[in-house]
């Protein structure tokens, strides 16, 4: 199997002004989702890989967008990436309903989020 991107996801310090200004610079349609932690808002992008946004979960932090990759088996994945220099940022967490996820930054310094899709 191949390793597509298969999402991309804006951690922006204002969530706001982000979707009015890709809503408009692209046409982009947001849908909100309420979660515990705050609104999700998931981005339709039409054709190609679509995406969301949420408020950056690190204080100070600077906004930054951040891709997804799918895996077959995450927890091999986010170990193996481990095991070839890579820093675990998140350890493998559920989200319900929807899959798992874990977020690595590569021996560069890179951040990559890996995604396994509940089936």
């Amino acid at each position: 199997m191949a390793n597509p991107f298969v999402h991309v996801e804006l951690n922006t310090t204002d969530p706001a002004q982000a979707k009015t200004f890709y809503g408009k610079l692209f046409d982009w349609k947001m849908q909100d989702m309420p979660m515990p932690q705050g609104t999700y808002t998931l981005i339709d992008v039409g054709e190609g890989t679509g995406g969301g946004l949420m408020k950056q979960p690190i204080p100070g932090a600077p906004s930054a967008w951040l891709p997804y990759v799918v895996v077959n088996d995450i927890a091999a994945a986010t170990q193996k990436a481990q095991s070839l220099g890579a820093t675990i940022c998140k350890e493998v967490t559920e989200v319900p309903n929807m899959g798992w996820f874990s977020i690595i930054m590569d021996p560069t310094g890179a951040t990559l989020g890996l995604w396994k899709t509940k089936t």
